[in-house]
């Protein structure tokens, strides 16, 4: 049985037209190349042929893996989340105790996660130690190098 995976209206609209990009241009391309490798004479002997076929193989696996995904994603309704402890989507301001640095964090699912943009996947070690927290609590995360405390001082959302 496939695992349900949760998504924001932009990530599933992502995931969509990423399935759509290989469906139909790298779907094609595919076809072209195999085509072009078996204008070229003897299939027994064409590696060009072999490969085309591959990566139109590999292709097609990774379609299929897309499609199973999106039939089990659901999207998150925002307007239903409590914004009085960490969610997913919570933006959390967190002070860490240990440094004194504050910074923000938007818990989003793995899929989405972008520690540039800021957004971190709800299953990555912080992520698992904030959720349920709310404002004035102490997160305490182990992490690989050892425990890191981070006060709460906001959660909001997007």
């Amino acid at each position: 049985m496939s695992k349900v995976s949760y998504y924001t209206a932009e990530g599933l609209k992502k995931l969509r037209d990423e399935l759509n990009h290989l469906k139909d241009v790298e779907r094609p391309k595919a076809s072209q190349a195999i085509a072009e490798a078996r204008d070229k004479g003897d299939l027994s002997e064409n590696a060009e042929y072999d490969a085309a076929k591959e990566a139109q193989g590999l292709l097609e696996m990774k379609i299929s893996k897309m499609e199973d995904i999106l039939a089990n994603a659901r999207l998150i309704d925002e307007s239903q989340l409590d914004t009085s402890k960490v969610l997913v989507l919570s933006t959390v301001k967190l002070k860490n105790q240990n440094n004194g640095m504050e910074m923000k964090y938007t818990l989003v699912a793995e899929s989405e996660a972008d520690l540039k943009s800021g957004k971190i996947s709800v299953n990555s070690p912080i992520g698992k130690g904030l959720l349920g927290k709310k404002v004035g609590e102490v997160a305490e995360i182990t992490v690989p190098n050892g425990t890191l405390k981070f006060d709460i001082l906001e959660i909001t959302r997007n």
